[in-house]
């Protein structure tokens, strides 16, 4: 009876130290998250890398326009030559979240020839496509335009594609108090796993 009442104090012994360093863990990887959600770091680059967001019918959604429009102040302010617009499309979508992006981006008076479309149904593949087309124009060195809760992971998966990365919040997301709370609570978690699995493995698992 005691050895039982043993076992069982050591295996709860166990649970609640594991619990605590996961805990301590995701609060950590959550304030590094927070930080670099509110640190803008633009500086003269090669390219601008949009991540994608929703479009509907060609029109890029609020979210997509605020990076869209962080994209086009760097470009004007001449950080940057060329502006990467990525993310492809929904079953039964017209066009893609890059063709979007792309247009507005004419519409707004960046050159066609300022601007490099990939696809990309995730981050983990906006990135890929975007650094494959990167390293074919000899480009390393970016600004990735994303909502503030996006960008810790975006950088992360953007360095492992062998691309220097640096953040530049979305400064007019529509997404802001606690609304944002489930996105920095899903990219915690996000952060979190890809540091221990690798952000491939997360993209594979989807």
């Amino acid at each position: 009876m005691v050895r039982g009442a043993r076992a069982i104090r050591w295996v709860l012994q166990r649970i609640v130290i594991v619990g605590i360093l996961v805990g301590g863990y995701l609060a950590v990887t959550a304030v590094q998250v927070w930080l670099t959600s509110r640190h803008d770091d633009a500086r003269p680059v090669q390219s601008i890398v949009v991540m994608g967001a929703a479009q509907y019918d060609g029109v890029p959604s609020p979210d997509l326009v605020a990076r869209l429009q962080d994209a086009l102040n760097l470009w004007n302010r001449h950080l940057a030559g060329d502006i990467v617009v990525t993310g492809s499309k929904k079953p039964g979508d017209a066009y893609t979240e890059a063709q979007a992006s792309e247009a507005w981006l004419a519409q707004h008076g960046v050159p066609p020839g300022d601007i490099i479309e990939v696809g990309g149904s995730d981050s983990w593949q906006n990135l890929s496509q975007a650094a494959t087309a990167l390293h074919q124009r000899g480009q390393v060195r970016v600004l990735v335009a994303t909502d503030g809760f996006h960008e810790d992971r975006s950088l992360a998966i953007a360095t492992q594609q062998g691309l220097q990365a640096w953040p530049v919040p979305a400064a007019n997301s529509p997404i802001t108090g606690w609304s944002t709370f489930p996105y920095f609570a899903k990219e915690t978690v996000g952060v979190a796993l890809g540091r221990i699995v690798g952000y491939s493995h997360l993209h594979k698992l989807g």
